[in-house]
């Protein structure tokens, strides 16, 4: 049986195949006789630690599920991708009857599990679609760019020198996403910002992060896009501004952290819960209930910052933010590896 790790070495997953077909959503749930009355055995099979932006999103909504008695919950973190199917294996064994993760780098392997285990629902971290083939495999991602393109805005306005770095793990969709976002919402206030992109190769090495960020620095950025841990670290030693992602750090970082576009987990878990009990649970995605319309994202607030950014800003965010939430603006979703400028 998986059990809780402590080891902090591995970084949570190898970059994505490329490219990857979309299949379209299978129609036929999971039989209601395969799932137990409440609460529900669930189980995570996570690649980083729990501590790490993305994944504390989804432990954070587990156990306020379990807090809630909806569910039982167990995780595993910093498996190896090599390993992680036989912890998959091993969860579904032991009677769980959803099991989460996040698969980027195990895609493959992850389907083939969830083929032999049709009893078991899976919800997973992808950036690709549902499979029809797999019908109790179902797929999500963050998808917070209303969240990231209100932060970008705030960006603009916070600039001076009009030059932002901007440090990321992977250029895959979900990263993609949120910066060129960001990038619009930067655009619309200051049309003439200058860009610097880079990748780190993974998806935990604050060191690694913060070396590229005292290197956009020194290429003249007065403020970061904290994609990654360790980047706000820089912003903070050069007493430059940074803007954070997935999680609200400001308190970490009270004169750096000037706004944050956050994640939140719970609308994505909750209703897969509600599929499984249901016992109609089908291979879908998720994505859209991370959208800030569904309760999936919101821009945290300015705290030590609410006093310094500007208030015809602080208006056009909380317009843009109605707007967003009642259909009338939609925000791109670009998932193309954003370039500097």
């Amino acid at each position: 049986m998986p059990r809780n790790s402590n080891d902090f070495g591995l970084s949570r997953r190898t970059l994505i195949k490329a490219t990857g077909a979309s299949a379209a959503v299978a129609a036929v749930g999971l039989p209601v006789r395969l799932f137990a009355a409440d609460p529900i055995k669930v189980a995570a099979v996570y690649t980083v630690p729990v501590e790490q932006q993305w994944v504390s999103r989804i432990h954070k909504a587990a156990n306020a599920a379990k807090d809630r008695g909806d569910i039982e919950y167990v995780y595993s973190e910093n498996t190896a991708n090599n390993d992680y199917e036989r912890v998959m294996r091993e969860y579904a064994e032991a009677g769980h009857k959803l099991i989460l993760g996040e698969v980027f780098g195990v895609e493959d392997a992850a389907r083939a599990v969830a083929k032999d285990y049709p009893d078991v629902a899976f919800l997973m971290g992808s950036s690709f679609k549902p499979d029809a083939a797999v019908p109790n495999f179902s797929v999500f991602d963050n998808y917070i760019q209303d969240a990231s393109y209100l932060s970008g805005l705030v960006a603009g306005a916070m600039t001076k020198s009009k030059n932002i770095g901007m440090v990321g793990g992977y250029p895959i969709p979900e990263v993609n996403r949120l910066m060129n976002a960001f990038m619009a919402g930067v655009k619309e206030v200051a049309p003439d910002t200058k860009f610097q992109v880079a990748f780190i190769g993974s998806w935990f090495d604050p060191p690694k992060a913060k070396e590229t960020a005292f290197a956009q620095i020194d290429g003249g950025a007065d403020l970061l896009y904290a994609e990654r841990f360790g980047v706000s670290d820089a912003a903070k030693e050069k007493k430059v501004l940074a803007i954070g992602n997935v999680i609200d750090t400001q308190a970490d970082y009270p004169e750096t952290v000037v706004a944050s576009a956050l994640w939140h987990f719970e609308p994505t878990l909750d209703k897969a819960i509600a599929e499984v009990k249901a016992g109609t649970f089908k291979a879908d995605d998720y994505g859209v209930y991370s959208f800030m319309k569904n309760g999936g994202s919101s821009l945290a607030p300015l705290g030590t910052f609410e006093g310094k950014v500007p208030d015809e800003i602080k208006a056009k965010v909380a317009e843009k933010e109605k707007a967003i939430k009642d259909g009338s603006f939609t925000v791109e979703i670009n998932d193309a590896e954003p370039k500097s400028s």
